[in-house]
């Protein structure tokens, strides 16, 4: 199967899977105590205003009309907002309308909190697979000793420390007693980094830099640890797997150098399984950085889903649902193709 082929068709599966993930989100409403219109109206309204925001919000059709009316309000307005996106040119809302609360495009509020997010899980990936696979190695490579006994227990205390305490305890340590680091916020986000550059100030695009990685630290580190202990766990497993098989041995009979065996042989073996975890946890993290955003007040979709949660502002819950679905289906894409560049004895079939 060609590279076109296997992405044509794993888009098609991609559609699929948002489509669920639509059709949940809507039945979530629907299920969810609380009325929408009393995010907009006053307790002490008039029943015949109550009755008119109800129908001009369409609460009040038949569920299978209100879900009709919002699956194919998607379906034409997706496809034009994405052609109106490639060309420059403003407008569309996806379908996913007006918040609830602010009456401002949903799309417009998630297309401002995503690159927040979008960081924060990167960084978080970046600090993860830069510290967990190096200790793997050293881990595998020195089995039973201290070092292998040293990266064990963080593993476990990585595993088992909740996020949200973790994250209250490097403020309380590192940003109120050593004033090290910033408590919360995010005092310029990378976008705003690449506009100072576009406009030729590299002085203050690179102070900027220092100011974003002085910011997000903390949150990334938070958000990471988990990750970190679950890679360090399985580059170690990988390794061990590797190198007790024949290959190995042939290779170090043949005389190559320790290095090259552990590194160009039997960690590229062992990345295959590493990749599959990385892109699914990123995509894990795109969705789950919701506590680590709350703790940091770090302005990302999952403040925007918290807060949309709590007012009962079901246009922004499902538009930010629905952005973090797609985030899983394109991470698990572009896993899936990495795997022949790591391993061509893998296919795209």
């Amino acid at each position: 199967m060609s590279l076109a082929r296997f992405l044509i068709k794993r888009l098609l599966q991609g559609v699929f899977v948002v489509w669920g993930v639509i059709t949940v989100v809507f039945g979530l409403r629907v299920i969810a105590p609380g009325d929408p219109a009393n995010v907009l109206l006053p307790p002490d309204v008039a029943p015949e205003v109550r009755r008119q925001v109800v129908a001009d919000l369409g609460l009040d059709e038949p569920l299978y009309v209100q879900y009709w009316e919002f699956i194919s309000g998607m379906a034409v307005e997706t496809p034009l907002g994405l052609y109106r996106l490639a060309t420059g040119r403003p407008g569309g809302d996806f379908g996913l309308g007006l918040s609830l609360t602010s009456q401002t495009p949903v799309v417009d509020r998630v297309a401002r909190s995503l690159p927040a997010t979008l960081e924060l899980a990167i960084m978080a990936t970046i600090v993860a697979v830069v510290i967990a696979i190096p200790l793997g190695v050293i881990s595998a490579t020195n089995r039973h000793s201290a070092p292998d006994y040293g990266a064990t227990l963080f593993s476990l205390a990585g595993i088992s420390t909740p996020n949200f305490w973790l994250g209250v305890m490097l403020i309380i340590v590192l940003s109120v007693q050593l004033n090290l680091f910033p408590t919360s916020q995010r005092a310029i986000g990378i976008p705003g980094v690449v506009d100072l550059l576009v406009a030729g100030q590299l002085g203050a695009a690179g102070d900027g830099f220092l100011t974003w990685l002085w910011y997000i630290t903390l949150p990334a580190v938070t958000l990471g640890t988990y990750f970190t202990a679950l890679i360090t766990r399985l580059t170690r497993s990988g390794m061990l797997d590797e190198l007790g098989k024949t290959y190995v041995r042939a290779s170090r009979a043949k005389g190559l150098p320790e290095s090259l065996v552990r590194y160009k042989h039997v960690l590229r073996n062992t990345l295959i399984p590493i990749i599959t975890v990385v892109g699914l946890q990123l995509g894990t993290l795109i969705g789950g950085a919701v506590i680590t955003e709350f703790v940091f007040d770090w302005p990302g979709l999952g403040q925007v889903l918290i807060n949309s949660i709590n007012s009962r502002d079901w246009p922004m819950v499902q538009g930010s649902l629905i952005v973090i679905s797609v985030g899983f289906v394109v991470v698990n894409i572009v896993v899936d193709t990495l795997y022949t560049f790591v391993n061509p004895r893998v296919g795209f079939d």
